[in-house]
């Protein structure tokens, strides 16, 4: 009996080995897909719909669920390209649509990958950093702000700790399962590959008009409309949800092709990088966002302490002469006009009521040290309580948002959760002595401080893809050094034993 068995599935695995090799006749492969064909066909002819999305869900569903949780970076893979083109997926669907499940079911999907793998292979030491500590105490204060005595609704605070809280746990996905700069190298072309999608994306909306559904988007809400409609000019945004998330994910891919100009690639690779970085910037233009304006020269400027060298020097002064020159010539384009108006606060009318707006909320955040609860401003705040002070306050700042909701005190504790990230993240550079880690941990540095000064001005850690690029990028941090150790430790090791031999 059990010679049998192994006989047939001796037969099976060399059955399968043909197939996938192309070795099986055309025959053979009519006879086995028939009967199956003849099956589907008859199933969605007898159930309609709801048989062909059944038989969806059986033959594609179950095996992309079964690879995320079996091959980490297939499934952290999904995640990244979900989380860039749900929001513009949605707009196929009708409103109400609740399309923000399906990456609750990527990242809890994760999450039991995780837990699976980590009951075999115990290692805390991938999670021994600042980072993570700070993380965890973050996660912690989180949840204690569900006994908030100020907030006005506990499903306010269920629907924010889900999306913040649940997101920041990719973190440590993201330090456990990338273990080798052969996967830190295909997820970052992942991201720059999706990042210019997006940007193709933008320049057809501005350059050859909206697709029908991108202007039923567009005009679906009056509220929406008169926001992104400013001075005579559509804001465009691309495949995301608003125009800063749009925006900010530019300047963070042209940052990130600039990273990588350095390492050691090919020419052509370096001269694509180095055409991606205007594009990028152009189609930037287009989403009128003036917190984005101000990101690259200061992502160019922490590059030139990071790593000075002559020739970084001399990019960054080239490129500050340009941008001087930008800020200051007379022209009659609206987006250079709207590009200088970034570098003078004073005469742009929205920064000044997003201004008077901070003074107005100051006397409740200091009478308020833990906030007035997760949720109870933005989306949330308006669903769960429509009636409440914080509901009607329109918090603009990512850093505002947290001190309304969660405090002084959770202010105090994120901006050093975000001060260890780049602490961390600097010191690890100039650990590393692999020249390609070292190049792909600067990148990371740069991206988590532009992401930080993008979200005093606008929110820019709360929306998909930001927020998980962003805990990408910090996991990044410590793998890059910890990949780097184990290298000099295998070389020394090597070394040691070619002595001793």
């Amino acid at each position: 009996m059990l010679n049998n068995q192994a006989h047939h599935n001796g037969f099976i695995v060399n059955f399968a080995r043909k197939l996938f090799a192309g070795k099986v006749s055309t025959f053979k492969m009519v006879l086995l897909f028939l009967p199956v064909a003849i099956i589907i066909a008859v199933a969605i002819a007898m159930g309609g719909i709801i048989a062909a999305g059944g038989l969806l869900v059986v033959f594609v569903g179950i095996p992309i669920i079964l690879a995320i949780v079996a091959y980490p970076i297939f499934g952290i893979a999904v995640l990244m390209v979900v989380s860039f083109f749900l929001n513009y997926v949605s707009e196929f669907v009708p409103p109400d649509t609740p399309t923000g499940i399906i990456l609750d079911g990527i990242t809890y999907l994760l999450i039991f990958g995780f837990l699976l793998k980590f009951k075999y292979d115990r290692d805390w030491a991938h999670f021994k950093n600042p980072i993570s500590y700070f993380i965890l105490a973050w996660l912690a204060y989180n949840f204690v702000e569900v006994g908030n005595p100020a907030s006005p609704s506990i499903l306010a605070w269920v629907y924010t700790v889900r999306t913040v809280g649940f997101i920041m746990l990719m973190y440590f996905i993201f330090v456990y399962q990338v273990r080798t700069v052969a996967q830190i190298k295909f997820l970052i072309k992942l991201w720059l590959v999706m990042a210019f999608l997006s940007a193709v994306s933008g320049f057809q909306q501005e350059n050859f008009g909206l697709f029908p559904f991108e202007k039923a988007w567009y005009y679906s809400d009056p509220l929406r409309l008169s926001f992104l409609y400013i001075n005579g000019h559509l804001r465009k945004v691309s495949i995301y949800p608003d125009p800063v998330t749009f925006s900010y994910n530019m300047v963070v891919a042209a940052v990130l092709c600039l990273c990588l100009i350095f390492t050691k690639i090919k020419t052509y690779k370096k001269v694509l990088l180095g055409l991606s970085i205007p594009f990028f910037f152009l189609v930037m233009l287009y989403s009128g966002t003036r917190g984005a304006f101000v990101l690259p020269p200061a992502a160019l400027a922490l590059l030139a302490v990071m790593n000075f060298n002559k020739k970084i020097l001399l990019f960054v002064i080239s490129a500050g002469i340009v941008l001087t020159g930008l800020i200051f010539m007379p022209t009659s384009n609206q987006f250079i006009k709207r590009f200088q108006t970034a570098f003078r606060p004073s005469d742009d009318p929205s920064f000044n009521v997003r201004a008077e707006n901070q003074k107005r909320i100051k006397p409740y955040i200091l009478s308020h040290p833990i906030g007035g609860g997760l949720g109870s401003v933005g989306i949330w705040g308006r669903r769960f309580a429509p009636n409440s002070f914080l509901a009607k306050f329109p918090p603009d700042s990512g850093y505002v948002r947290v001190a309304v909701e969660m405090g002084y005190i959770g202010l105090i504790l994120f901006c050093t959760l975000m001060f260890v990230i780049l602490k961390t993240g600097i010191n690890n550079y100039y650990l590393i002595k692999n020249p390609e880690l070292k190049i792909y941990c600067l990148a990371m540095v740069l991206i988590i401080f532009v992401f930080n000064i993008g979200n005093y001005p606008q929110q820019a850690l709360v929306q998909y893809p930001s927020n998980i690029l962003f805990y990408l990028a910090c996991a990044l941090l410590s793998v890059t050094l910890r990949i780097d150790q184990q290298e000099r430790k295998e070389q020394a090791d090597k070394q040691a034993a070619e002595l001793t031999a």
